[in-house]
């Protein structure tokens, strides 16, 4: 890997994504934060040492612009993280073509042209990463995830393809499967204990896990759950 790479986290909010952007600029990477709103990016970019870039990932010119504006600012893109994707719920009746459209556009359209605008730096090293946090949902779907489960569904499928092609080419993508709620924080907790949700720190230190694993045994799909969880 080369001295301090670019990796763009595209998703930084409160919980796993600043995990994320926080577990690789501690680890060496040069972190750019991406999210619709730029004004909010600005304290932990500015703490990081990173760059907070705003994208809306149902654009897709916009996302061309935003990994653009990366390369001439800071150079070639090393690793992308993808912490996208849509959390509308519910059955048939009660979601719309609106939330399938976000579903689709931001787990799987969204990611498909975030990685066209990326490989070529990544063939250019002959290394880099794609990292992709899934969900459950994708491997079922039942009634109220009738959207969600779509989305993550076409997210594997589109990660398969990728892993298949750019393996061979050095570029290792990988699917972290999210088998539980992330915790959002104390104040949003609720009635449900600490223990059942995935703490965003111990999740991000296992997607920086799958960044630095050597290509003799990389992982494809990789699950994390808390230890409480029935499955």
């Amino acid at each position: 890997m080369s001295e301090q790479p670019v990796c763009v986290v595209v998703g930084v909010g409160p919980g796993l994504g600043e995990a994320l952007a926080r577990a690789f600029a501690g680890s060496g990477w040069r972190v750019v934060l991406m999210a619709r709103t730029a004004s909010k990016l600005h304290a932990l970019a500015e703490e990081l040492g990173g760059v907070g870039v705003a994208c809306d990932v149902m654009d897709n010119d916009a996302i061309t612009a935003a990994f653009a504006a990366v390369r001439e600012r800071l150079g070639p893109i090393h690793t992308l993280v993808w912490n996208v994707g849509s959390g509308v719920f519910g059955d048939l009746d009660k979601v719309g073509v609106d939330a399938m459209n976000l579903a689709w556009g931001t787990n799987a359209l969204g990611l498909f042209v975030a990685a066209q605008a990326v490989v070529d730096d990544m063939r250019a090293a002959g290394e880099g990463n794609i990292l992709v946090t899934g969900a459950t949902a994708s491997r079922r779907g039942k009634p109220f995830t009738t959207a969600f489960a779509a989305g993550k569904a076409a997210q594997r499928s589109l990660c398969q393809s990728l892993g298949r092609q750019l393996g061979p080419e050095g570029i290792h993508v990988a699917l972290t499967i999210i088998d539980g709620m992330v915790l959002p924080g104390p104040e949003r907790r609720g009635d449900r204990p600490v223990a059942s949700f995935i703490a965003p720190v111990d999740a991000a230190r296992t997607v920086l896990y799958l960044a630095q694993q050597p290509r003799s045994a990389w992982t494809f799909e990789l699950e994390v759950r808390p230890h409480v969880e029935a499955w």
